[in-house]
């Protein structure tokens, strides 16, 4: 019984701790020790039950709880004995263990954690799709990055190299302190009189939003809808700037994606 309880402390410790503790041996031990108990009592009760066939039904029954698998549970346990002889009681464990666990908790372990990582694949189509879009597949970098201390006559020259309206500003160290919209300088960039009054830190503007790389594609999709934009800067978890997400870079992912299951 100390076995029991020390076994579930540690197993719970391990996987909520984010350790890999594993699921399915920890499942058939814990049956097996609670069915081997539970015999043992009632034959100390005078009772006289098998000890062996209780503990092969406790297997069962508490994989069938734990993973929501009672069919798993019944013919793997049923193959183990190597003969059919205690499928009706494992049927019976089986199936009250997995109406018990439903009542409690209708998700099993692995579907609340493809839940958590934002990788549970569902009834709907488009976020099932987003899932599989990863920010490194669609991260562009061919943006010219720019620094606040350059004047104006600098930045039309970078522009003049550039094929892009959109230009992040960062510092020495690789930080994003804004961006700069080619449509905002469009009206001074060929006054030259004003090439060394501005400096791209007086120009620049803030991004409607910044990502972090870590952002699953669902949360970057309705950040898109939310700010209205069609480029947002990407950074890690120090600020430091690496690429620029676009809504047609994410939709052309999302067809080849669409298009390659059909193909399949």
């Amino acid at each position: 019984m100390a076995i029991i309880f020390l076994k579930i402390v540690a197993s719970v410790a391990t996987n909520g701790g984010g350790g890999v503790g594993g699921i399915f041996a920890p499942s058939l031990f814990m049956g097996a020790v609670v069915g081997f108990v539970t015999a043992r009592l009632m034959n100390l009760a005078g009772l006289m039950v098998p000890e062996t066939s209780f503990a092969l039904v406790g297997m069962a029954g508490l994989m069938s709880g734990v993973m929501h698998a009672p069919l798993t549970g019944i013919f793997l346990i049923a193959e183990l004995t190597g003969g059919y002889h205690l499928f009706m009681p494992l049927m019976i464990v089986s199936v009250i263990s997995y109406l018990t666990i439903m009542l409690f908790e209708p998700h099993s372990l692995y579907a609340m954690r493809l839940a958590q990582k934002g990788e549970l694949l569902t009834h709907n189509k488009d976020r099932n799709v987003l899932t599989l879009l990863k920010m490194d597949s669609v991260l562009e970098t061919d943006f010219v990055t720019i620094m606040p201390e350059m004047t104006l006559g600098e930045l039309v020259k970078v522009i003049s190299e550039s094929r892009r309206n959109v230009f992040p500003v960062i510092d020495q160290q690789g930080h994003l302190k804004g961006i700069l919209l080619l449509d905002e300088v469009r009206n001074i960039m060929f006054q030259q009189r004003l090439y060394k009054r501005f400096t791209v830190g007086q120009l620049m503007t803030s991004p409607p939003a910044i990502l972090p790389f870590d952002m699953s594609m669902d949360k970057v999709m309705e950040t898109f809808e939310d700010t209205g934009a069609w480029n947002l800067p990407v950074v890690d978890q120090d600020r430091r700037y690496l690429g620029f997400v676009s809504k047609s870079k994410i939709f052309n992912s999302y067809r080849d994606v669409l298009v390659h299951f059909s193909e399949e």
